[in-house]
């Protein structure tokens, strides 16, 4: 595109003068001149064609002058808009009053072309490097934009509705959490009901955080889901989600899961614990207890592995925790983090309530706890009770 320079001035020979001086660069489509002989006549103009780079300004004109011009140019609020001011060599009061006003750069009559010639070449340089960088902006908020839609989608393929199980509401209480630490993020819960007494728990996180995460957050829900809704026990999930993972992973990315089966009647949990931190227990009595730690790997990462589930039962009161480590790794101002030994310390406390007061109580301490430092991770939690 060729930069258009609007020249206004009330010399006609200026015109002229100018033309043939940059006749080559205006042949080759370089340059595209444009000519005003007043403010008014200018500015009714760059009214009409907005796209002017360069306005080459008179001071001294009938109807309008060149700063009262000048004036107007800067109401336009166009930063890739530049002027450059002609005036009279002995006329500095006027030129200083015009470069304090905004004004790019000056020339003084006689017009030197050559110089002149330089100080255009100087404007183009700025004029390319803003509109460069209002592209970048343009960019940056289409992004910003889209990524608030992901987070949108994202919240939205969550379960959301509690209680989720409305024929369950006399035996079964359900509640769950997910605040990313970015626009989208990498953990992830679910519950899906497998037949008539059995209900899927998921509760993941994915590794790395913002949209590669995402993406992969919702391949790997989706695959956990349809394969958990099969019924078949939790570790042959996890080792049918991992193969179909390995497969789908890019630069080494992978989830840890804890999935578990409950059953509405026995109160009996089967669960496969992928390298997820350990869910907490707490029984009816108010005493706390950690899940043994897990002797499975993630999945995603590495194929052809087995995985070993285990078995714990409920008893009316008890409910089972389960966080990503958005909740024990959040960090404070002095870069402490919360720690699981606070995270059962607050579960302690918390004897007698349900599940969404039990997850609100531990966010509210996290948040206590961190007085404002930045969220580094996603915090996510997912808890169910038997009654």
């Amino acid at each position: 595109m060729p930069t258009k320079i609007l020249s206004v001035d009330d010399e006609m020979d200026l015109e002229l003068l100018l033309t043939q001086y940059f006749r080559r660069k205006i042949r080759k489509g370089e340059y595209e001149f444009h000519f005003a002989h007043n403010g008014v006549e200018a500015l009714t103009m760059m009214l009409q064609h907005k796209d002017f780079d360069i306005i080459l300004s008179d001071i001294n004109m009938p109807e309008m002058d060149g700063l009262t011009l000048l004036t107007k140019i800067n109401e336009m609020q166009n930063p890739a808009m530049k002027c450059i001011m002609v005036s009279a060599y002995g006329d500095m009061g006027n030129i200083r009053q015009a470069m304090n006003n905004g004004a790019f750069d000056f020339a003084t009559k006689p017009i030197d072309l050559d110089d002149l010639s330089v100080t255009i070449e100087k404007a183009i340089e700025q004029i390319n490097y803003i509109k460069e960088s209002q592209k970048e902006h343009s960019q940056l908020e289409s992004l910003k934009t889209d990524l608030a839609v992901a987070g949108e989608i994202q919240q939205a393929i969550l379960p959301r509705v509690f209680p989720p199980f409305p024929e369950f509401e006399a035996i079964l209480d359900v509640a769950a959490s997910m605040t990313p630490a970015k626009d989208v993020g990498g953990d992830f819960y679910d519950f899906f009901r497998i037949d008539e007494d059995r209900i899927g728990f998921v509760m993941a996180d994915v590794s790395g955080k913002g949209v590669p995460a995402a993406i992969f957050m919702a391949v790997s829900r989706t695959l956990i889901r349809a394969i958990g809704m099969q019924g078949i026990a939790p570790n042959e999930v996890m080792t049918r989600a991992n193969e179909l993972l390995c497969k789908e992973s890019v630069n080494c990315m992978f989830v840890t899961v804890f999935y578990a089966i409950y059953n509405t009647k026995t109160g009996e949990v089967n669960y496969c614990n992928a390298g997820h931190n350990s869910p907490y227990l707490l029984h009816a009595s108010g005493q706390v207890e950690a899940l043994p730690m897990s002797n499975n790997c993630m999945i995603g990462a590495i194929e052809g592995l087995d995985f070993s589930a285990n078995t714990l039962q409920l008893q009316q009161g008890d409910m089972l925790v389960m966080y990503t480590d958005g909740v024990n790794e959040a960090v404070n101002n002095a870069l402490e983090e919360y720690s699981e030994p606070r995270l059962k310390q607050t579960l302690e406390a918390l004897k007698g309530l349900n599940c969404q007061e039990t997850i609100s109580n531990i966010l509210a301490s996290v948040k206590a706890f961190t007085d404002g430092a930045p969220q580094s991770d996603d915090i996510t939690l997912l808890s169910f009770k038997r009654k």
